[in-house]
């Protein structure tokens, strides 16, 4: 196993860790999953960049990689429903664009095309990141200051995860929807 794959697979270790915390819902709690996510987000970035510095790119890291990121961003943003910090319109507006996208890929993939990764995809993959620890932060500084409007902060901070998700996803259904339309008229 290669070390981007091992890297990839501790960052999908560290999600119960994070789960677990971010659920207890203390001011200590909500530091450590803050640092968790923080930690495993770096992670992605790290194991990417080893797999291509070391020329480490494997099938089964180009399954695995993706699914860690969208387990840990979902578990975020499921647990923010359950804390009350985030709608779960926004949650399942950026999920639906999770479950399209890979099933885009998936047809791709069955017909021998690879869908690379857009700038759209990246930036969106950020926001999400910075979104969810803007929420964390919210939280944290509200045990030391109750006025702190927590789900103010964490509905815009939601909406702007959610409008770059339907960007990002727009963008990849718009350069890849000749995949859609070839889907819609070939029979099998």
């Amino acid at each position: 196993m290669t070390t981007a794959n091992k890297i990839t697979l501790v960052r999908i270790a560290m999600i119960p860790f994070f789960i677990y915390f971010a659920y207890v819902g203390t001011r200590t709690a909500d530091i450590i999953a803050l640092c968790l996510f923080l930690v495993a987000s770096a992670t992605d970035f790290l194991d990417g960049y080893i797999a291509r510095k070391y020329n480490q790119i494997t099938d089964f890291g180009k399954f695995v990689d993706p699914l860690a990121d969208k387990l840990l961003v979902c578990a975020a943003l499921l647990l923010f429903i359950q804390r009350g910090e985030m709608n779960g319109v926004m949650v399942f507006i950026i999920l639906a664009r999770e479950f399209i996208i890979t099933s885009l890929r998936t047809v791709a993939a069955g017909k021998g095309r690879v869908l690379a990764a857009a700038w759209s995809g990246k930036v969106k993959t950020c926001t999400q990141i910075a979104g969810v620890a803007v929420i964390f932060v919210a939280s944290i500084l509200h045990y030391g200051d109750p006025s702190l409007p927590v789900e103010t902060i964490a509905q815009v901070a939601g909406w702007v995860m959610t409008l770059m998700t339907l960007y990002s996803g727009f963008d990849y259904m718009k350069r890849n929807w000749d995949i859609v339309a070839d889907g819609a008229t070939s029979r099998k």
